[in-house]
């Protein structure tokens, strides 16, 4: 099976981004979807380090989830440095500056958060996930509020849809079906929605069906659910 985020599969030929602009409210929708799930995992991992710290048992795998949850994030933050960011500076120079500092300072985090775990120390993997949740609810919640604000309101639908390209061709290709079931149970149906959609417009035929196979997969009976928001499903095999 061929999956849909390597770089040669979202084609100019599908991105018809004008289409996608008529029928949903734009391609930062995917972004603002994979904040959220970011911080719905986050919290849960919090939640599991601060019970482990207190003595209950069985949480380690809860835990060491972070290690792929920051892979994702460092897919997400390559993606936005490579596209988003230089499409901001066009419009408002200097803005993406610091955003990349946050970058920077979250990568920190996580050393400190693997160090923590590494050694077993449990107290500390509370204290240093508490700072990295904390952190990141931060610095998400600046990037959704102001620097995706100013992307919808000053790069035109069709360069928002290249640069949403270009963000999604950071993820390797292999690791598309881990990415699809990691990131979708831990979603809204709005966002599973707009997600969907966004992967509708956007892929070839064949490697949406592909997707389409991983997304039922991935939310089991809430299925039903996305195909009654998006008929169409129950035909794309």
């Amino acid at each position: 099976m061929t999956y849909p985020l390597g770089s040669n599969s979202l084609t100019s030929s599908y991105l018809d981004f004008n289409e996608m602009e008529a029928v949903m409210a734009g391609p930062i929708d995917a972004v603002v979807a994979i904040h959220n799930a970011f911080r719905q995992d986050m919290k849960l991992i919090d939640a599991a380090a601060l019970d482990s710290a207190r003595g209950k048992p069985g949480l380690e795998a809860t835990v060491e989830r972070f290690k792929f949850f920051n892979e994702v994030l460092e897919w997400h933050a390559h993606g936005e440095e490579l596209a988003i960011f230089p499409a901001l500076e066009a419009c408002a120079p200097s803005v993406a500056e610091a955003y990349v500092k946050d970058h920077r300072a979250l990568d920190a985090a996580f050393d400190s958060l693997n160090r923590a775990v590494s050694v077993r120390d449990a107290l500390e993997t509370a204290r240093a996930t508490k700072a990295f949740r904390f952190y990141l609810d931060v610095h998400l919640d600046k990037e959704d509020g102001h620097l995706y604000r100013l992307i919808k309101e000053r790069v035109s639908v069709p360069d928002q849809g290249h640069a949403v390209g270009v963000m999604a061709s950071t993820v390797p290709e292999d690791r598309f079906p881990e990415l699809v079931a990691w990131m979708f149970p831990l979603m809204g149906h709005d966002d599973r929605e707009n997600m969907t959609r966004i992967w509708q417009m956007v892929m070839p035929p064949e490697a949406f069906a592909g997707a389409r196979q991983l997304v039922e997969e991935a939310i089991g009976d809430e299925w039903s659910e996305l195909t009654r928001r998006i008929p169409e499903l129950e035909g794309a095999h």
